[in-house]
């Protein structure tokens, strides 16, 4: 076993304990320990980061193949939660969080890295849209998780299950954070279709058709969700709903045609 595997796996069982340190005293009435269930996250963070690089940087540039990638925003968004963590109580964000990335570590160990996709450095427009991209989508992803978090809390307090919650934040302070989040990535994704559609030749090209036309519509409805928000009032189920179908999309447009390609196909 290389040292990419060593590390995938050390990051992987730090991860599943912190997913299950958190788990089997989430209810519990003094809470769980949140120093140990972050100890082990950061142990985990620091073994992602060692494997996560060790795929991506290769030898001619950034190598952006489907399972790097997946890493790359695994690891973005631990470490975001990670640190919103260290201020907020966002208790039922971190086991989803460190389970997934614990998860597709684990996986990651049996996937051959035979296939390579060079990020040209030298082609600003490319990185830069890749970049935003990127961005924009491990911030919609956590609006995601807090779109969760809002509902789950919603429902306790209507059904006055106060015991449930007692270890949550304030519904009013996540639903504050959640649309604030929702708009700067939802920025965030326009700004990276718009440097797309000025600067890159083949954005409207047929290969790139169904990539486009998939985002554009998530973008359309993150910004309904935001208009819905701020001039109707929306919250609770339906945000949640039109969040998730948003998100679902903008995966398929990310993710979609490259599993395909890289994995089906290969």
């Amino acid at each position: 076993m290389d040292f990419s595997n060593i590390s995938s796996l050390l990051a992987s069982v730090s991860y599943l304990i912190a997913t299950l340190a958190i788990i089997f005293r989430l209810f519990h009435p003094k809470g769980p320990n949140i120093i140990a269930v972050l100890t082990f996250g950061c142990i985990g963070i620091v073994f992602h980061t060692l494997t996560t690089g060790q795929y991506l940087l290769a030898s001619n540039g950034i190598d952006f193949a489907l399972p790097n990638v997946i890493s790359l925003v695994s690891l973005v968004i631990t470490l975001t939660i990670t640190a919103l963590a260290l201020k907020y109580k966002i208790n039922l964000l971190l086991p989803v969080t460190y389970g997934f990335a614990g998860t597709w570590l684990f996986i990651a160990i049996f996937i051959p890295h035979d296939h390579h996709t060079p990020l040209v450095f030298e082609q600003l427009a490319v990185f830069s849209h890749v970049t935003t991209a990127l961005i924009a989508y491990c911030i919609l992803i956590i609006a995601t998780l807090y779109a969760f978090q809002v509902a789950y809390i919603n429902m306790k307090l209507k059904k006055k299950n106060l015991t449930a919650v007692a270890h949550l934040p304030p519904l009013m302070q996540v639903e504050g954070q959640l649309f604030y989040i929702l708009a700067v990535g939802t920025i965030s994704l326009f700004l990276s279709q718009l440097i797309g559609l000025i600067f890159l030749d083949n954005f409207l090209s047929k290969e790139n058709a169904h990539k486009t036309v998939l985002s554009l519509l998530a973008l359309s409805i993150y910004s309904i969700i935001l208009w819905g928000h701020y001039k109707k009032g929306w919250r609770g189920h339906r945000t949640l709903m039109l969040t998730i179908i948003a998100s679902s999309l903008l995966t398929l447009a990310y993710f979609g045609s490259r599993f395909v390609k890289e994995f089906l196909l290969s």
